[in-house]
């Protein structure tokens, strides 16, 4: 019975399960997280995934709240019809798509023959870093992404293994191509992967020919494809064409100066947060260059010290940088509105360094004497910290008043965080603290247009009508083409006796929203005011069709 236990496979299914289990443990905190933040659009107010011809839509139609991740949307689709919006299923299926991602990496590096595989894996999993991506329950795209993004590279490695005459070389192919066709399909940042393909080539020191490069284009097709519409979708869908248009310097410097905020968050992960304060770039600041001069001094010490280091160096460095490419800042993101950094960006990316991390010390523990005693001790002292913070971490999405109180003790100057808590004080019917937290957010972000028709909407709950109409036109000229404004200002009017233009106002939203149900039911309490009681009722009828959709 010993003898069986301490086989080499048997060992490695004690280490995979003792790793999932540690996992696991590590999130208890977000097992019955709730909803947060974007969830609403995601899930409990996503039509696509309740709706009888959701699926279709998801697939063939550009209804989705976010980018084209069909495939994502499709497995929300699959757990809002198995457990509804009990959160714990949600927060299951992220958990155990992180853990099945560690035991992916643990493979690969050991098929790459990278010491320290399962110390790489174990931070990987443990590191409260990650949590952004597994305790939020929108970032289901992120997992599942990587789930396939390392599938892909598992099967890759199985093909490139496999003699040039072996049949099954291209049903392996095959299965890769389509596995990394599912990685764009839950999240197109996946579109980096051709370039890992590439590095695993090299860091092998396998000979890359002409042959392996055609091998390599229907990968760079598929990113090239899933890249471009993903920025399309970004300009035309989710509102880029509203930000501050940055110039290509400034891009430059907050690219280069992302890289050396994730890496400091891998090896001291302080002060996580769910929105970091957006950094203030200066062209004319020389200390804006430091960035860019330290990454110069960077490649110019790695490439020397490949000598010494060989190529593994080399390699974390260029998939690290390579895997964050996407977000760091030359492409324009609707999250750049408000920082252009955040946790679930650096997903994939960290295992660069964290297996860089890994092989050095598992080398150096074995250069020193009682090297096991060592090692050990070393190996449980980063994991059971690292797995104590993204414990500390993962109460961070309890619920979403408290991601927003801790968001606001860590970053005091986010006036989103302060807008989003004033909704939070509205549904609990406290109008008066929801004003202050209004208004703090203006004062922090005076063109914030969310906070101004919010602000006119809790003024309108005390009967400050002109205030809240105020508030709505400030609204309105910062952000023309937002539904919520018009509903908000058309209550305004309505409330003020200027029914038409409320009317209109009503028709604008609903251009904009048509299943927006309560801009429906609205516009049939203005137009039962005008004496349209027929057209009135049909907007009545509309707005309880849709109003059970929006709500479950």
């Amino acid at each position: 019975m010993a003898d069986h236990f301490s086989s080499p496979r048997a060992r490695r299914l004690l280490f995979a399960i003792g790793l999932c289990a540690l996992t696991i443990l590590a999130y208890r905190p977000a097992w019955n997280g709730g909803f947060v933040w974007d969830d609403d659009r995601y899930v409990t107010h996503n039509s696509l995934l309740t709706a009888r011809d959701g699926l279709q839509r998801i697939w063939f139609s550009v209804d989705a709240p976010s980018q084209y991740f069909p495939l994502s949307y499709t497995l929300l689709r699959a757990e809002r019809a198995l457990w509804s919006l009990n959160t714990t299923g949600y927060h299951w299926v992220n958990i155990l798509f992180h853990a099945a991602n560690a035991l992916l990496l643990w493979r690969i590096l050991v098929r790459l023959k990278v010491p320290g595989a399962l110390l790489a894996a174990a931070i990987f999993a443990l590191h409260p870093v990650q949590v952004e991506s597994v305790a939020w329950i929108s970032e289901l795209k992120n997992v599942l992404m990587a789930f396939f993004f390392l599938l892909t590279l598992v099967v890759w490695l199985e093909y490139v293994d496999l003699p040039a005459r072996d049949k099954r070389r291209w049903c392996l192919y095959t299965a890769a191509l389509a596995c990394f066709a599912l990685a764009l399909l839950a999240k197109s940042t996946a579109c980096t992967l051709p370039a890992a393909l590439l590095l695993i080539l090299w860091l092998r020191r396998q000979r890359i020919s002409g042959r392996t490069f055609l091998e390599i284009v229907p990968f760079v097709v598929f990113a090239l494809g899933s890249g471009l519409l993903a920025i399309w979708w970004e300009k035309y869908h989710q509102g880029t064409r509203v930000l501050p248009s940055l110039g290509l310097l400034e891009r430059i410097l907050i690219a280069s100066r992302a890289p050396w905020f994730y890496l400091s968050k891998i090896f001291w992960p302080s002060n996580l947060t769910f929105i970091y304060p957006q950094w203030k770039i200066n062209s004319t600041d020389p200390s804006a260059y430091f960035g860019l001069l330290a990454i110069v001094v960077a490649a110019v010490l790695i490439y020397f010290a490949r000598r010494s280091f060989g190529r593994g160096l080399e390699v974390a460095a260029l998939f690290f940088v390579a895997t964050l490419s996407p977000v760091i800042g030359f492409i324009m993101l609707y999250t750049f509105r408000y920082t252009y950094v955040a946790d679930h960006y650096q997903y994939l990316a960290s295992i660069g360094p964290i297996a860089l991390f890994s092989a050095g010390a598992t080398i150096l523990t074995k250069r020193l004497r009682q090297s096991n005693w060592v090692g050990a001790a070393g190996t449980a002292m980063i994991l059971g910290s690292l797995a104590l913070l993204a414990w500390r971490q993962s109460g961070m999405y309890r619920d979403i008043e408290t991601l927003w109180r801790t968001t606001i003790a860590r970053n005091p100057n986010c006036w989103m965080a302060y807008n989003n808590l004033g909704a939070i004080q509205i549904e609990k019917g406290s109008v008066d603290d929801a004003i202050a937290k209004y208004e703090h957010a203006l004062a922090l972000n005076p063109d914030y247009p969310e906070a101004h028709y919010n602000l006119g909407a809790a003024l309108l709950q005390k009967g400050k009508i002109e205030e809240a109409v105020r508030h709505c036109e400030t609204a309105l000229r910062l952000q023309p083409n937002e539904p919520d404004v018009h509903v908000v200002l058309g209550n305004a009017l309505l409330t003020k006796g200027d029914v038409d233009l409320a009317i209109e106002h009503y028709r604008r939203a609903l251009q904009v929203r048509p299943e927006d149900y309560n801009a429906h039911f609205n516009l049939g309490v203005a137009l039962q005011q005008k004496g349209d009681t027929a057209q009135a009722a049909v907007e009545f009828k509309t707005a309880q069709e849709l109003g059970p959709n929006q709500e479950r």
